[in-house]
Formats: structure tokens, C-alpha cells, sequence
């Protein structure tokens, strides 16, 4: 038995979930609104876009790196869905088109970091503006109403019982996981974040590598934009203003080192978890939403400062 727990003590995927655990049983205590069947299915809809913007934002802190953009490339997107089905687009192409145009701004993402050697947060905090300014200029800011079938139904249906949009955060999980942990590029990702300097010594197309990680952190985006517009049947320009903090506040909470090279990936889905159940708790209490802005700086700064304590403790 003292084995089991020393080695349960050793994955933080146990710790994390057992947190998941406790708030939700702390918030079911404190309103019994938390646990009905609406409160959970909508939570399930709440954590989607974040859980899909964590995924990528997991991959490009274990690489060492950070993505600001994600939440403005999302808005790009989304606006790119929009604005095509407004011209008669099929809707299936436009998402393709939508998913194009994600995928190109993590490519000039990765690009400015590896040919311009930028530091990865000024070059995203650049995208971050770019994309949401471009957005605001195909729109003029008026947003577009998205009411069709297609995204009506992945936005607000249910399949087996659960809302479509739990469908895609676990398909894009699976993947992701599958990749980091079987493929050789999950592997070059962790050795970038662990010490870029060894990796390129080892042979590793480090360039090429941290390309891929920021297109596909824009692509990931593109796929949130998708489920963002089925859930609002609209694309307004200054959507999703403020989600990336809560991306990397859930990549956080699921205990993936911000200083890279550590962490797993399924973590970041129970942060992402944990900070919808947060910001769906305090709504549920009347408790005004400023506080949840409050509380998730402060979320980041605490998780940080224990990953700086735990890796102190090793060295």
C-alpha cells in the first residue's frame, strides 16, 4: 500500500484530478445548481473552447515557448468562417478555409521565432494584435450571423448524450496525446524544451520543429473558432478577447512546467476542467465576474511559483 501511494504521489495527473475532485464536491456543497443535468451539460460546452486552445498552448510551453495569439487567431478564424458562409461558401469549406488561415498565422508565428530569432512572446503579442486588427477590418466591426445546420448542430446538439462539442476536445486530445508520447516529433518537443541548445547539438531540426508547434497551436485555434461559431451562431470580431490567459492558466493548473521540456498533455484538459468549474462556480454564487479575471492572474502566478519551488526542490 505505502508503494501505491509513493507512486501515485509521483504523477501529478492523480493530484490534479483529486483537485477537480474536491472543488466539485466544495461547489455542489455551496449551491445545489452545480450538479443538475443543465448546469453540467453547459459546463461541458464552457470547457470545450478553452480545453481545445489548452491542448495547443500545452505542446508550445513544452517546447519552452508561449503563444499569445491563440485567442485573436480564433477571432481571425472564426471571421474567415463567417464572412465566407455570408458569400454562399459551403460551410464544410469555409471551416477548411478557417482552418487555413489558423494554420498560417502559427506558420508566421513559428517563422518570425526561428528565422527573426524573436523571442516567442513579443512575436505573439504581435500576432495577438495583427490578427485581432484584421479581423476588425474585414468587419468593420459588425459581426456576422452564422445560422446554418452545420453549425448549429456541432454548437448545440448532443450525440450519445453528450453535447458535440465534448466530441472534439476528446478527439483532439487523443491525437495530441498519441503524438507527444509515440511520434518522433513529440519526442523532438520535449528535448527542445529540456535544453534547445543540447537538442540542436543532438541533431534535431530544432527550426523546422518549433514551425510545426506554433502551426499547430493555429491550427488547434482554428478548430476552437469552429465550435465558438456554432455556439454563437455569429462571429463577432472581438470574440474570445482575454481566452489565451485562461488557455495557459489551464496549462498551468495541470502542473506542465512553464520553463518546458515537462508536463503531460492530459493535464492540461483537467485544468482546463478546473477552470470552468471556477468561473461556472462563481457565476452559479452571484459572485461578479471581474473576480474571475482576479483569480485567474492569480491562478498563474501561484502555479508558477510552485513548478519554481518543485524544480528547485530537484536541483
Amino acid at each position: 500500500m505505502k508503494s501505491l501511494v509513493v507512486r501515485l504521489q509521483s504523477y501529478s495527473l492523480t493530484w490534479i484530478i483529486l483537485i477537480a475532485v474536491i472543488l466539485g464536491a466544495v461547489l455542489s456543497n455551496l449551491s445545489p445548481y452545480f450538479l443538475t443535468t443543465g448546469n453540467v451539460t453547459n459546463l461541458m460546452k464552457q470547457v470545450s473552447i478553452v480545453a481545445i486552445l489548452a491542448a495547443g498552448q500545452s505542446i508550445v510551453i513544452i517546447s519552452g515557448g508561449i503563444d499569445l495569439s491563440v485567442g485573436s487567431v480564433l477571432a481571425l478564424s472564426a471571421i474567415t468562417i463567417g464572412w465566407l458562409v455570408q458569400q454562399g461558401v459551403d460551410p464544410a469549406l469555409a471551416s477548411l478555409c478557417g482552418l487555413a488561415v489558423g494554420t498560417f498565422a502559427g506558420f508566421v508565428n513559428g517563422f518570425i521565432i526561428t528565422r527573426g530569432r524573436i523571442a516567442p512572446f513579443i512575436a505573439t503579442l504581435g500576432m495577438l494584435g495583427i490578427a485581432r486588427g484584421l479581423a476588425l477590418v474585414v468587419t468593420e466591426g459588425v459581426s456576422y450571423q452564422v445560422l446554418v445546420p452545420f453549425f448549429l448542430y456541432i454548437g448545440n446538439s448532443s450525440f450519445l448524450g453528450l453535447p458535440v462539442p465534448i466530441f472534439f476536445v476528446i478527439v483532439t486530445f487523443a491525437a495530441i496525446y498519441v503524438m507527444m508520447v509515440s511520434s518522433r516529433f513529440g519526442r523532438h518537443v520535449y528535448a527542445i524544451g529540456g535544453d534547445e541548445r543540447v537538442a540542436r547539438l543532438q541533431g534535431i531540426p530544432v527550426d523546422r520543429q518549433k514551425t510545426k508547434v506554433y502551426m499547430l497551436s493555429g491550427f488547434l485555434a482554428a478548430v476552437a473558432a469552429i465550435v465558438m461559431v456554432g455556439r454563437l451562431a455569429a462571429t463577432p470580431p472581438n470574440v474570445a478577447q482575454g481566452i489565451e490567459l485562461q488557455a495557459i492558466a489551464a496549462v498551468i493548473i495541470g502542473g506542465i512546467s512553464f520553463a518546458g521540456g515537462r508536463g503531460v498533455v492530459l493535464t492540461a484538459l483537467v485544468g482546463a476542467v478546473i477552470m470552468a468549474m471556477i468561473t461556472n462556480g462563481l457565476n452559479i454564487l452571484g459572485i461578479s465576474s471581474f473576480w474571475q479575471q482576479v483569480l485567474i492572474g492569480a491562478v498563474i502566478i501561484a502555479a508558477v511559483w510552485l513548478d519554481n519551488i518543485k524544480s528547485g526542490i530537484r536541483a
